[in-house]
């Protein structure tokens, strides 16, 4: 059975590949977004904030005595790179972009509150200090897709009965 300690790495590493794995899908969607700028303002901004929270994460993990997973980063890079690859053949990829950016938020909301009572139990505060810190931002990025999914929408569908007028991206 794993220690408290043991768990609370493990979970670390998960994010810190979580973390790779939104990096690589912002980027991936920024580099598309071609016609939707406040988006695409809001990719580019989450996309820094995604990298500080990886060295963050990867910061807690070496205070640990650790290193992050080799294996669960490339696997989430993997992912990624896949999820980019599907949004190119979508005639709609900014709408499910946005919407897979929201779901995938709500999947790093979840994670941070687990680390936030793993580290409480193990009384590692620096730990859920940095998790609540980025739990914040996590939760800012989703608070805003969800409120902009119906505009974006309307976008897309304006853009769509357009002719000559690129509406995917």
């Amino acid at each position: 059975m794993a220690t408290v300690h043991e768990n609370l790495l493990d979970w670390l590493r998960d994010a810190h590949a979580m973390e790779q794995q939104a990096e690589n899908m912002l980027e991936s969607l920024s580099d598309r977004i071609e016609h939707y700028p406040e988006f695409k303002v809001h990719i580019d901004q989450h996309l820094q904030e995604t990298r500080w929270q990886r060295d963050q994460i990867e910061s807690c993990i070496r205070r640990l005595g650790s290193s992050p997973s080799a294996f669960k980063d490339m696997a989430a890079k993997v992912v990624a790179f896949g999820q980019g690859l599907s949004g190119v053949v979508m005639s709609d990829e900014v709408v499910k972009g946005a919407i897979s950016t929201y779901v995938f938020e709500n999947m790093e909301i979840a994670s941070y509150r687990t680390l936030i009572a793993a580290a409480e139990v193990a009384g590692d505060a620096e730990t859920k200090r940095i998790a609540q810190e980025i739990l914040m931002q996590e939760q800012a990025m989703a608070d805003w897709l969800l409120n902009y999914l119906p505009e974006i929408t309307s976008d897309f569908l304006s853009r769509s009965e357009t002719p000559d007028v690129a509406a995917k991206r």
